[in-house]
């Protein structure tokens, strides 16, 4: 009797034990990086938030001013961590989403957030001790409260990448497929959004360097150029009009009957 020859191989048997084996390391990932992540939101929220609450050493408005939304980006991590947990993928990361919102609000007051940790770490003696003493704390593994503040924006970017990987390797026919493939749209929609206010922020940020280089030239009494201030705002590209300096001035702010320009310094 002859042996049975080696099984035929099916493609589409071994495409879905390609997903099946994808989706369980995404969807461990996911679990994992997620309890690491409510943890540090609740390291924060308890050693820095709760504590300056109850001693007053920030006003209500600079508290806000310095951690935007995070206690409630903690609580929605809060009711997202059980469904991981119970393997509920879709449904939690569907009820997720309409908490994406508060992720948008934290990326807006991200450049408020940075100003107001600089000016109190300056001027406020108290809560420059306040904040050196809980970054000993060991539980914070050495990490500054400058590094611990843009982690909701961090795991947003995680959230992206994982959530549409689990729902790329999730099969058509699966039950929580549709809402898998809903919240990787969202939450790719949301950290799009995110990202372009980062993008205009930095903007705004060389903007005004620009602008206090030109201004600290001015008070010199060595140029006067607005056009310059208009080609960055077109992003260096030529204005759409001719930019035709002011009347007897050079680009270099020198009269332009006789007299040599001086140097410009490069825009940085």
């Amino acid at each position: 009797m002859e042996s049975p020859g080696p099984r035929a191989r099916c493609p589409v048997l071994e495409q879905r034990a390609r997903w099946e084996r994808k989706r369980a390391c995404t969807a461990r990932e996911l679990l994992e990086t997620e309890r690491r992540y409510q943890e540090q939101l609740g390291l924060v929220a308890t050693y820095f938030l709760g504590i300056l609450k109850a001693k007053g050493t920030l006003r209500p408005p600079e508290r806000q001013a310095l951690f935007g939304s995070w206690e409630l980006i903690y609580g929605a991590s809060l009711e997202l961590l059980p469904f991981l947990e119970g393997g509920y993928w879709g449904q939690g990361l569907e009820g997720f989403c309409p908490h994406l919102e508060l992720y948008t609000l934290f990326a807006a007051n991200a450049e408020r957030s940075r100003t107001t940790l600089q000016e109190q770490l300056k001027k406020n003696k108290r809560f420059r001790r306040f904040v050196r003493l809980q970054e000993g704390r060991p539980e914070f593994g050495g990490l500054q409260l400058q590094d611990l503040l843009p982690l909701p924006l961090q795991r947003l970017q995680q959230y992206e990448n994982l959530v549409v990987a689990l729902a790329e390797n999730t099969a058509p026919n699966s039950p929580d497929y549709q809402q898998l493939t809903r919240a990787a749209r969202l939450i790719s929609e949301t950290a799009q959004r995110v990202y372009a206010i980062g993008q205009k922020q930095k903007n705004d940020q060389h903007l005004q360097r620009v602008q206090a280089l030109l201004s600290g030239r001015r008070a010199k009494g060595l140029t006067s150029v607005p056009w310059i201030l208009e080609l960055h705002q077109n992003n260096g590209s030529p204005a759409p009009r001719a930019l035709v300096p002011p009347p007897g001035l050079a680009l270099g702010g020198a009269s332009a009957r006789g007299a040599s320009a001086p140097h410009v310094l490069p825009l940085l």
